[in-house]
């Protein structure tokens, strides 16, 4: 991201800085939106990038890239949000129903994204990747492959697990 042509600010989920140019800093950002600070999760405290250089963020899965027009309003799951410019507006809104209630689980709340300005959302959160991976990695004598060590099955070959 261009953070000078982006208005010299963008704010982002925590943990999506990756690295900047020189000329660029990063900070934490606090919504100080009510929904936001009420229900809190992946939306309260974000990143803040500043400056006038380059930087790079990490997201995973498809990345949309949406201009939003003044007053224009995106709801999205929170943890597919990416990052946002200054100017959006931001909070967190609680999806009503006894079925989302009991069933759920993150789609409970929406971010909601209002204009003007640039969001970048993304299909596949880190945290829904990492949970995919090892839901499907296959199960050896009731210990996952490689579960543990850095090293997978010569790590237990080493530490006399051969199961």
């Amino acid at each position: 991201m261009d953070v000078a042509a982006l208005g010299g600010k963008v704010i982002c989920q925590k943990d999506a800085f990756l690295c900047a140019a020189q000329g660029t800093s990063i900070g934490i950002e606090f919504q100080k939106r009510i929904g936001v600070g009420l229900f809190g999760g992946e939306g309260f405290i974000m990143q803040k990038i500043e400056g006038d250089g380059l930087a790079f963020v990490h997201a995973g899965g498809t990345i949309i890239e949406r201009e939003l027009k003044p007053g224009e309003l995106l709801k999205v799951d929170t943890g597919c949000i990416v990052a946002f410019t200054k100017d959006v507006q931001y909070d967190i809104e609680f999806v009503g129903g006894i079925k989302n209630t009991l069933f759920g689980g993150e789609g409970m709340f929406f971010g909601a994204l209002r204009g003007p300005g640039k969001v970048w959302i993304q299909s596949l959160p880190f945290s829904r990747l990492a949970d995919r991976i090892i839901s499907s990695a296959p199960k050896m004598g009731g210990k996952r492959k490689g579960e543990g060590s850095i090293l997978g099955g010569l790590g237990d070959l080493l530490d006399g697990d051969n199961h």
